[in-house]
């Protein structure tokens, strides 16, 4: 979600590692329609604080590691009305995308300290610091990480003093639907927790099929 920090330097455009390796499986719970509903905590030094978030999938495209959705913040300090931003993400597989971002002013070292912060991870920790993940096989397992970017403001200005700079580190589990996530930005508090449930309250949205990406 956006954050209140105004001045960002641009990202870098270095695209992920690809590399043949199997994606992750089809969850049902991180497909077109789904809704999820938590909050972000954006507590900083001087302030405990946190936002009611409601996200929706909007598109999925498990054959590109390609998902995007909206993000609503509900109760924004400074904004007169509900924040939506319409996000783009990326499928840690092995094949599309790594572990490693190489792009968003993130570094390898960022990547590590992020996705140390999910339990999950821990399994893969050895690997990725050797190739990003490009090895593994993550077909099976019951946790499907990923990245999401917000790209612009749905129905705000840009001059509404909340950036978007920053991306998130994600981890959503196959099981119960749950999302986990930091948000990363050097210009922001660092490790905002992001912590959202699936309401399955129905589906809408569009899907990509192979021969519409070429």
């Amino acid at each position: 979600m956006p954050v209140r920090v105004v001045e960002t330097s641009a990202p870098s455009q270095i695209s992920g590692a690809i590399s043949e390796q199997i994606s992750p499986p089809f969850c049902t719970l991180l497909s077109v329609g789904q809704t999820f509903s938590g909050t972000q905590n954006v507590s900083s030094l001087q302030k405990d604080e946190a936002w009611r978030v409601n996200v929706r999938i909007q598109g999925y495209d498990l054959d590109h590691g390609y998902l995007c959705g909206t993000m609503e913040a509900l109760n924004v300090p400074m904004a007169d009305t509900p924040v939506v931003t319409f996000w783009e993400g990326e499928i840690v597989d092995g094949k599309n995308y790594t572990f490693f971002t190489g792009k968003w002013e993130a570094s390898a070292e960022d990547d590590i300290r992020h996705w140390t912060k999910f339990p999950s991870f821990s399994p893969f920790l050895c690997q990725v610091e050797v190739d990003g993940g490009k090895s593994l096989d993550l077909s099976n397992y019951p946790c499907i990480f990923l990245r999401w970017k917000e790209q612009y403001f749905v129905n705000v200005g840009t001059d509404c003093g909340l950036t978007i700079a920053g991306f998130y580190y994600v981890c959503f589990s196959c099981t119960d639907g749950s999302i986990n996530g930091f948000y990363y930005d050097p210009n922001s508090s660092p490790f905002q927790k992001l912590e959202l449930k699936s309401t399955n309250e129905g589906r809408s949205g569009f899907s990509f099929s192979s021969y519409e990406l070429q």
